[in-house]
């Protein structure tokens, strides 16, 4: 999937998947990120979620990755903040109250971005991209983040036959492909949410749960 198809969603404001309140499993699960004692939470491709203002009202930093300047611009407005803007090689980086925000590719990120995090919170990232790029992605996340870190982890699984994605149907069996390697993997919850989204139903899905798993690097 080319980074063409996400920043033409943004500039359309073909946006289905953002959410205008704060992820009930974020709400659920949190602590399961050790929130008191994180120092930074990294949130990949971060879009303009409102999860990064959960995250920084409840004591951490927050460091997010998005390819489109839309979203970025809109999340600091939306949220009554002017931030402070500055440059790298491979990113623009815009700060205010706590959270910062790199503008440009996930795949650009290094060890030195992921210096201070302590944990990563991955609602939209994993899901928004194709077989083909989801072990690359996984690969990358781990070669850059600090032994020891945590990730909250929340996948969709569906049969992938009755809808394209994005969100993809990640099941909890590639979950541990992508990651038994490199961190211990713990199912938090299962969820049937097919009921709660018509749209996917009247579409024709005939099953749709969500997972969340916390995952510790080693």
């Amino acid at each position: 999937m080319e980074k063409e198809f996400w920043l033409e969603r943004w500039e359309r404001a073909e946006i289905g998947f953002h959410q205008n309140e704060v992820n009930p499993y974020l709400l659920g699960f949190g602590q399961a990120l050790s929130l008191a004692e994180a120092g930074e939470v990294f949130v990949p491709l971060c879009g303009k979620s409102k999860d990064m203002v959960w995250l920084r009202q409840h004591g951490c930093t927050v460091l997010g990755v998005e390819l489109s300047a839309i979203a970025v611009q809109d999340f600091f407005r939306e949220n009554g903040h002017t931030p402070t803007h500055t440059n790298t090689e491979k990113f623009e980086c815009c700060e205010a109250e706590g959270i910062r925000i790199l503008c440009g590719d996930f795949f650009d990120l290094s060890q030195a971005d992921m210096a201070k995090v302590s944990a990563v919170y991955d609602r939209a990232s994993l899901v928004a991209l194709p077989p083909d790029m989801r072990e690359r992605y996984a690969r990358h996340l781990v070669d850059i983040l600090p032994s020891g870190t945590k990730i909250l982890l929340i996948t969709f699984d569906y049969p992938q036959t009755e809808m394209q994605g994005p969100p993809f149907a990640v099941s909890v069996n590639e979950v541990e492909a992508l990651y038994s390697k490199y961190a211990e993997i713990q199912l938090l919850a299962q969820e049937d949410v097919l009921e709660q989204n018509p749209r996917f139903k009247q579409r024709g899905m005939t099953r749709m749960q969500e997972n969340v798993f916390v995952l510790t690097l080693r």
